[in-house]
């Protein structure tokens, strides 16, 4: 079963679920069944599976398409194997209903979708998905489906769609071809972020991973998925990591021949920068190298094809991937499910290694072998190496670890993301000084797998009031003497601060809010350090009323194991005697707050626009305010955006 769209229709812990042991060449009949909150798989009419999962109706949109063989267009995950007879019903059908039916035979229940592949036609005999269209190897002989490795056919209810959904990389673009750079809008909307990097349009960013980050002649580099002719790569480049300047678009589809999804930049033994990414639509992953120092031409895509010692081509998935060089050698991930390692002395010819993960891998990680370890970022890190990457069902994480026997052994894993994809996709590269810093691709609402397990949705925050493509406000990581990870916001965010203001020395008694007097605003930094705090529950609401209400809560307590940031609760405790030091980044409706440079969150607020102002607050106990210092934070569009003050 895959798992598609985060799990939210799959079973996602399939460790129970029986192997299949039937014998090549067996008709088998497998039915899915939806029926109210509950999903069961058949096998030859006996229940195989079953869970619950949110239901969706599949029934509903007119521009629907039916793919067979993959688990979506442009995926992976692909069927060996053949199909005799598919049928889609509009009703759920029972045990007994599943058991009286027979290939290529009537049933006395009509389908609402029916192909039985007869006659080497791939035809719809109830009409509703007229158009077919056959992609990769796939095959009709005799009477069935045949598919294999990136074999696909797709269904549709025009001719159109079922051209373009074959191959996304090849579809026929709504426009004809012509260089595109991203530019702003005019005027810029009101309620936009204005210091974080966003995807400024025309074009949706959606994902908006960020990708191939790197430092070169001066300037850094950073390219982000947006859908422009495809799933198209921009680029961005800074002198400081906080101001940007977009460039035109090379890395697209009708240029590369595949769409462009998740990666990594790197550099060669020759000091070249060379990126790896996945080819969507290709199958592959692929290398390309720059040809310019702008980074703005790059070499035709080279696919990475590893092959076993026998010369074989092994059986692996070709995912989100990663390139580094280590000891005179590069290795290179491919993303997902128990991710797979290759290496090579020249970029050309690959060795299989195998699994990334060594056997010793250990439960005391608290996370399973097999998590989904996507956009996947390798690089050392103190004296560990860090994996940093996501799982599609659990969000932004890491792992430390060291290698041993040529494979990745973790001796760490943790969290960075604490509600849906609110820090999602990371990326990091090495500053010229030795930092290692790093973006995540933050987003308020998606789909139903973003929606899932969260208080509130945010739709409106994305389709009307903010960018796409949110990238967080860069990150420098290090790791302490004891190994403990280190969380900072960019030094270089430092620049943006004007308009200081501070109250020092403030006494906040319990269950009396303290609303700050000259501190206010959306566009703002605060620095906020409380002395060795005893209260239960104590912290800051940002923009709230004037009477200290309706706002945004950031807090801690004595003896609590978390961080409250408003509706996502990450972990976080304070040592006897510790002062909480928190660092607030206030932008429009995004808020990031760093806590004691071991803690960080992203999150998002719908607010009163009036509501503006700062309250501390404590219960159980009076706390000790050292200071509160503020900085109204520019714009980083040239002030365009506008900031209330």
């Amino acid at each position: 079963m895959a798992g598609s769209d985060g799990f939210v229709r799959t079973l996602k812990d399939q460790s129970a679920v029986p192997l299949e042991t039937a014998e090549p060449g067996t008709l088998l009949q497998i039915a899915i069944v939806y029926q109210d909150d509950k999903v069961t798989l058949y096998r030859n009419g006996e229940v195989y599976s079953s869970h619950k999962a949110t239901n969706v109706d599949l029934l509903r949109h007119d521009d629907n398409i039916v793919v067979f063989g993959l688990r979506h267009v442009g995926g992976t995950g692909s069927i060996a194997g053949a199909i005799d007879d598919a049928r889609i019903y509009a009703q759920a059908l029972s045990a007994d209903e599943l058991k009286s039916l027979n290939p290529e035979k009537a049933s006395a229940i009509k389908p609402y979708a029916w192909w039985d592949f007869e006659g080497g036609k791939a035809f719809d005999r109830a009409g509703r998905f007229p158009h077919s269209r056959l992609g990769g190897n796939a095959k009709l002989v005799g009477g069935k489906l045949v598919l294999g490795e990136h074999a696909v056919l797709i269904a549709a209810r025009s001719q159109a769609a079922a051209i373009a959904s074959v191959d996304e990389a090849k579809q026929k673009f709504p426009r004809p071809y012509e260089p595109h750079t991203p530019a702003l809008p005019s005027p810029v909307p009101e309620t936009w972020l204005t210091y974080h990097l966003a995807h400024p349009g025309p074009d949706k960013a959606i994902p908006g991973d960020p990708n191939c980050a790197i430092f070169h002649k001066g300037r850094y580099h950073l390219f982000y998925i947006y859908q422009s002719f495809g799933h198209s790569f921009a680029h961005v480049s800074s002198t400081d990591m906080v101001h940007w300047r977009w460039h035109t678009t090379t890395l697209t589809p009708p240029k590369t021949g595949h769409g462009m999804f998740s990666g990594t930049a790197f550099r060669t033994k020759d000091g070249e920068v060379a990126i790896i990414y996945h080819g969507q639509g290709s199958g592959r992953n692929q290398i390309a190298f720059a040809l310019d120092d702008n980074l703005d031409q790059w070499s035709k895509p080279i696919p990475v094809e590893p092959k076993t010692a026998t010369g074989k081509p092994p059986k692996m998935r070709h995912w989100d991937p990663d390139c580094w060089l280590r000891d005179g050698t590069y290795y290179s991930i491919a993303g997902g499910a128990n991710p797979t390692l290759s290496k090579s002395v020249d970029l050309k010819t690959w060795q299989y290694v195998g699994e990334l993960l060594h056997p010793d891998f250990g439960d005391e990680l608290g996370v399973k072998r097999g998590e989904d370890i996507s956009c996947a970022n390798m690089f050392p890190l103190g004296e560990k190496w860090m994996l940093l990457c996501i799982s599609h069902g659990l969000g932004c994480r890491y792992y430390l670890g060291d290698f041993k026997d040529e494979r990745y052994l973790p001796s760490r894993h943790a969290m960075l993301n604490w509600a849906r994809w609110d820090f999602f996709a990371p990326e990091s590269l090495q500053t010229p000084d030795g930092r290692r810093v790093m973006w995540a691709w933050c987003t308020p609402w998606v789909n139903n797998m973003q929606q899932s397990g969260r208080k509130r949705e945010f739709e409106a925050l994305m389709n009307f009031k903010i960018q796409p493509g949110v990238q967080a406000l860069p990150r420098e990581l290090s790791l302490t003497d004891e190994g403990t990870l280190r969380i900072k916001p960019l030094r270089e965010l430092e620049r943006l601060r004007t308009d200081k203001k501070q109250d020092v020395a403030i006494t906040v008694k319990s269950d009396s809010p303290y609303v700050l007097k000259e501190i206010a605003g959306d566009t703002l930094e605060l620095e906020i350090v409380i002395d060795k705090p005893t209260a239960r529950e104590f912290g800051v609401n940002v923009l709230c009323d004037a009477e200290g209400k309706h706002g945004f809560t950031i807090a801690a307590g004595q003896g609590s194991k978390t961080l409250t940031v408003g509706y996502s609760n990450p972990p976080f405790a304070l040592e006897d005697g510790e002062a909480l030091r928190l660092r607030i980044f206030i932008d429009k409706s995004m808020i990031e707050v760093f806590a004691n440079d071991r803690q960080a969150a992203v999150a998002w607020h719908e607010y009163d626009p009036t509501n503006l102002r700062v309250s501390l607050f404590s219960k159980g106990a009076a706390i000790n305010v050292a200071r509160v210092t503020a900085w109204r934070m520019k714009s980083i569009y040239d002030g365009k955006s506008p900031a209330k003050q």
